[in-house]
């Protein structure tokens, strides 16, 4: 029910953020094993340019102006994230999946600086 237009039957790993922000805590670590690990690996520009891509809603131009740089280096980049963790920002679900998996990895990342 949290993915109205899933494919049924749905493959475990294509809900993803839904179980994770359902409390899954194998679904929480693989997304992010997947997903923020690799991007935060990646470098600086790329989890910079993903992140300025979703904040515009998927506007590549507007991305490129925040980021002061020429829309073709924001695709470029898109394409080296998708790469990497086999997700496009672009599309609206992979879009969903890598903010899922962001969000998450920050929250862990903080929670750790209170114990």
């Amino acid at each position: 029910r949290a993915w109205p237009g899933a494919p049924r039957p749905a493959m475990a790993d294509a809900l993803l953020p839904e179980r994770a922000l359902d409390g899954d805590p194998v679904a929480r670590a693989t997304l992010q094993e997947r997903v923020a690990l690799p991007l935060q690996a990646a470098g600086g520009e790329v989890l910079e340019t993903v992140r300025a891509v979703l904040a515009s809603g998927g506007n590549l131009e507007a991305s490129a102006r925040a980021l002061f740089v020429h829309p073709n280096t924001v695709r470029y980049r898109l394409r080296r994230a998708t790469e990497i963790t086999g997700v496009s920002a672009t599309d609206p679900r992979g879009g969903w999946t890598v903010q899922v998996a962001l969000t998450l990895a920050a929250l862990d990342q903080d929670r750790s600086l209170w114990h």
